[in-house]
């Protein structure tokens, strides 16, 4: 399962909580041939991303913090207008500390 979030170009720029963003539950597939009635197909862009392990709640964003606060301040790269994303795998178990999950962020060179 992936949770994707699409966020318009001035979402961090201009950042406050109540900016709207569109959020996919999804699910990688080889091809679109049987899409069941009902749901819609989303083609991820290509590019760089930076991939954070992380285990814990998901509800603590601490590691949002430290990725958009001190990670990437401190990189060689920025933030990327493309989807962000969660890989929730085998080790993810909702609002339970063991879970575990990937962060994909969009970035480019600086």
């Amino acid at each position: 399962m992936i949770s994707l979030v699409v966020y318009k170009p001035t979402h961090f720029a201009d950042f406050k909580l109540t900016n709207e963003f569109e959020r996919w539950a999804t699910v990688e597939v080889a091809n679109f041939e049987n899409v069941p009635v009902g749901m819609e197909t989303f083609v991820l862009p290509e590019g760089l991303y930076a991939v954070f392990h992380y285990k814990g709640l998901s509800t603590d964003n601490s590691i949002f913090q430290y990725i958009f606060g001190t990670w990437l301040p401190g990189s060689d790269y920025v933030l990327d207008d493309r989807p962000h994303f969660e890989v929730l795998g085998d080790k993810y178990k909702n609002n339970d500390p063991a879970s575990e999950e990937e962060i994909w962020i969009p970035i480019q060179p600086k």
